[in-house]
């Protein structure tokens, strides 16, 4: 698998997200889905629903579950949306947040956004709030200025929840909202954020509880059943 050019030097991807495949059941192979592969798990079930009956789950063998609690919560960050206006993150106190680093150049674009636009139409009067943060650090695959991204994002596939200023995940410059995300939930690799659209559930009280990796998608989130949805998050 060739190597590509990232702008960040701290670390070197296991894996060519730009052109990998949506990991496979267990009894297909593929990269992703061998015993060397970082993402195996000999229960991993990636079937989707057509159905979507639950949200947002504790996925039982592909997600990373959060370390121990901070003294911070996510309400604790000021961000800047897409026009570069500031937006305190307390204003989705009481709500359930989906947080991703997007690009719109990448292998996963197309799905992760048609499926986090259809996620968030169908559950966002329930308290689902998705926020997307561009991030050029992985194959500098959004390299656009704000403007064309939030056109590219709002025209190509209709988003209608919060995409904000460009950011970096990574390295010295990490945005201090990814600094606490990472802290509050390791990785695969440790803290790292490893590709784009990886993903981060918050639940209403501002605590991460869940993280998942980049081929992990939204209907795949959505579909897992390991708790009701109505009990666990929205109350």
């Amino acid at each position: 698998m060739s190597s590509m050019a990232f702008s960040t030097t701290f670390f070197t991807p296991i894996h060519d997200f730009n052109h990998a495949r949506t990991p496979s059941f267990p009894f297909i192979k593929s990269s992703f889905a061998s015993s060397n592969s970082t993402f195996f798990h000999p229960s991993l079930s990636l079937q989707t629903s057509s159905t979507f009956p639950r949200l947002f789950i504790k996925p039982r063998s592909f997600s990373v579950h959060a370390r121990a609690a901070t003294e911070k919560t996510i309400y604790d960050f000021t961000v800047k949306d897409i026009d570069r206006k500031d937006v305190p993150l307390n204003k989705f106190k009481g709500k359930v947040l989906l947080i991703v680093n997007v690009a719109s150049r990448c292998g996963l674009t197309s799905s992760n956004y048609s499926e986090l636009s259809r996620l968030y139409e169908k559950y966002k009067d329930q308290g689902l709030e998705v926020l997307a943060f561009p991030c050029n650090q992985f194959g500098m695959q959004e390299p656009g200025s704000n403007e064309e991204i939030k056109q590219f994002a709002c025209t190509r596939y209709k988003a209608e929840f919060p995409i904000f200023d460009k950011v970096d995940v990574n390295g010295p410059f990490t945005a201090p909202v990814y600094q606490f995300l990472k802290s509050s939930a390791g990785g695969f690799l440790g803290d790292l954020i490893k590709w784009n659209f990886e993903k981060f559930l918050v639940d209403k009280n501002g605590k991460v509880i869940e993280r998942y990796p980049p081929t992990t998608s939204p209907f795949q989130i959505e579909a897992n059943d390991s708790f009701d949805v109505m009990n666990h998050i929205w109350l």
